[in-house]
């Protein structure tokens, strides 16, 4: 599986973005995809998912309220909207997918594929 991303660059703090990731064809209608992200000097930190499955989205606790995974089936492709962007979200966004559902514990580095990230810089 192929992801190829778009979106991201400099913002300023309180400002939007949005991300996008299509990617080709799963072998099964069942099937996640997501963002995490890595921060200069941070740990990496799942962002969000969302799960083909049912429809259901996750997000980490830091971007909850803030961020909205959305996905296009007719486009195979996953958005992400970042609102109120924040200094600390300045980090380097990948995208990511594997086939069943999203990883528990916001693990989402830790899905089969992944994208080759994008910056998101916001300065304050």
């Amino acid at each position: 599986v192929q992801l190829v991303e778009s979106g991201g660059g400099l913002v300023q703090a309180g400002g939007s973005l949005r991300l996008s990731c299509s990617h080709s064809r799963f072998t099964s209608d069942d099937y996640s995809i997501g963002w995490f992200r890595q921060g200069p000097g941070k740990e990496r930190e799942g962002v969000s998912c969302f799960s083909s499955r049912d429809g259901s989205t996750f997000y980490g606790d830091s971007v909850k309220d803030r961020f909205t995974i959305s996905y296009d089936y007719s486009k195979n492709t996953a958005y992400l909207y970042m609102n109120s962007l924040k200094p600390e979200d300045t980090a380097v966004y990948y995208c990511v997918a594997e086939l069943y559902g999203c990883p528990e514990g916001r693990r989402y580095y830790d899905m089969d594929y992944r994208g080759k990230g994008t910056l998101v810089t916001v300065s304050s």
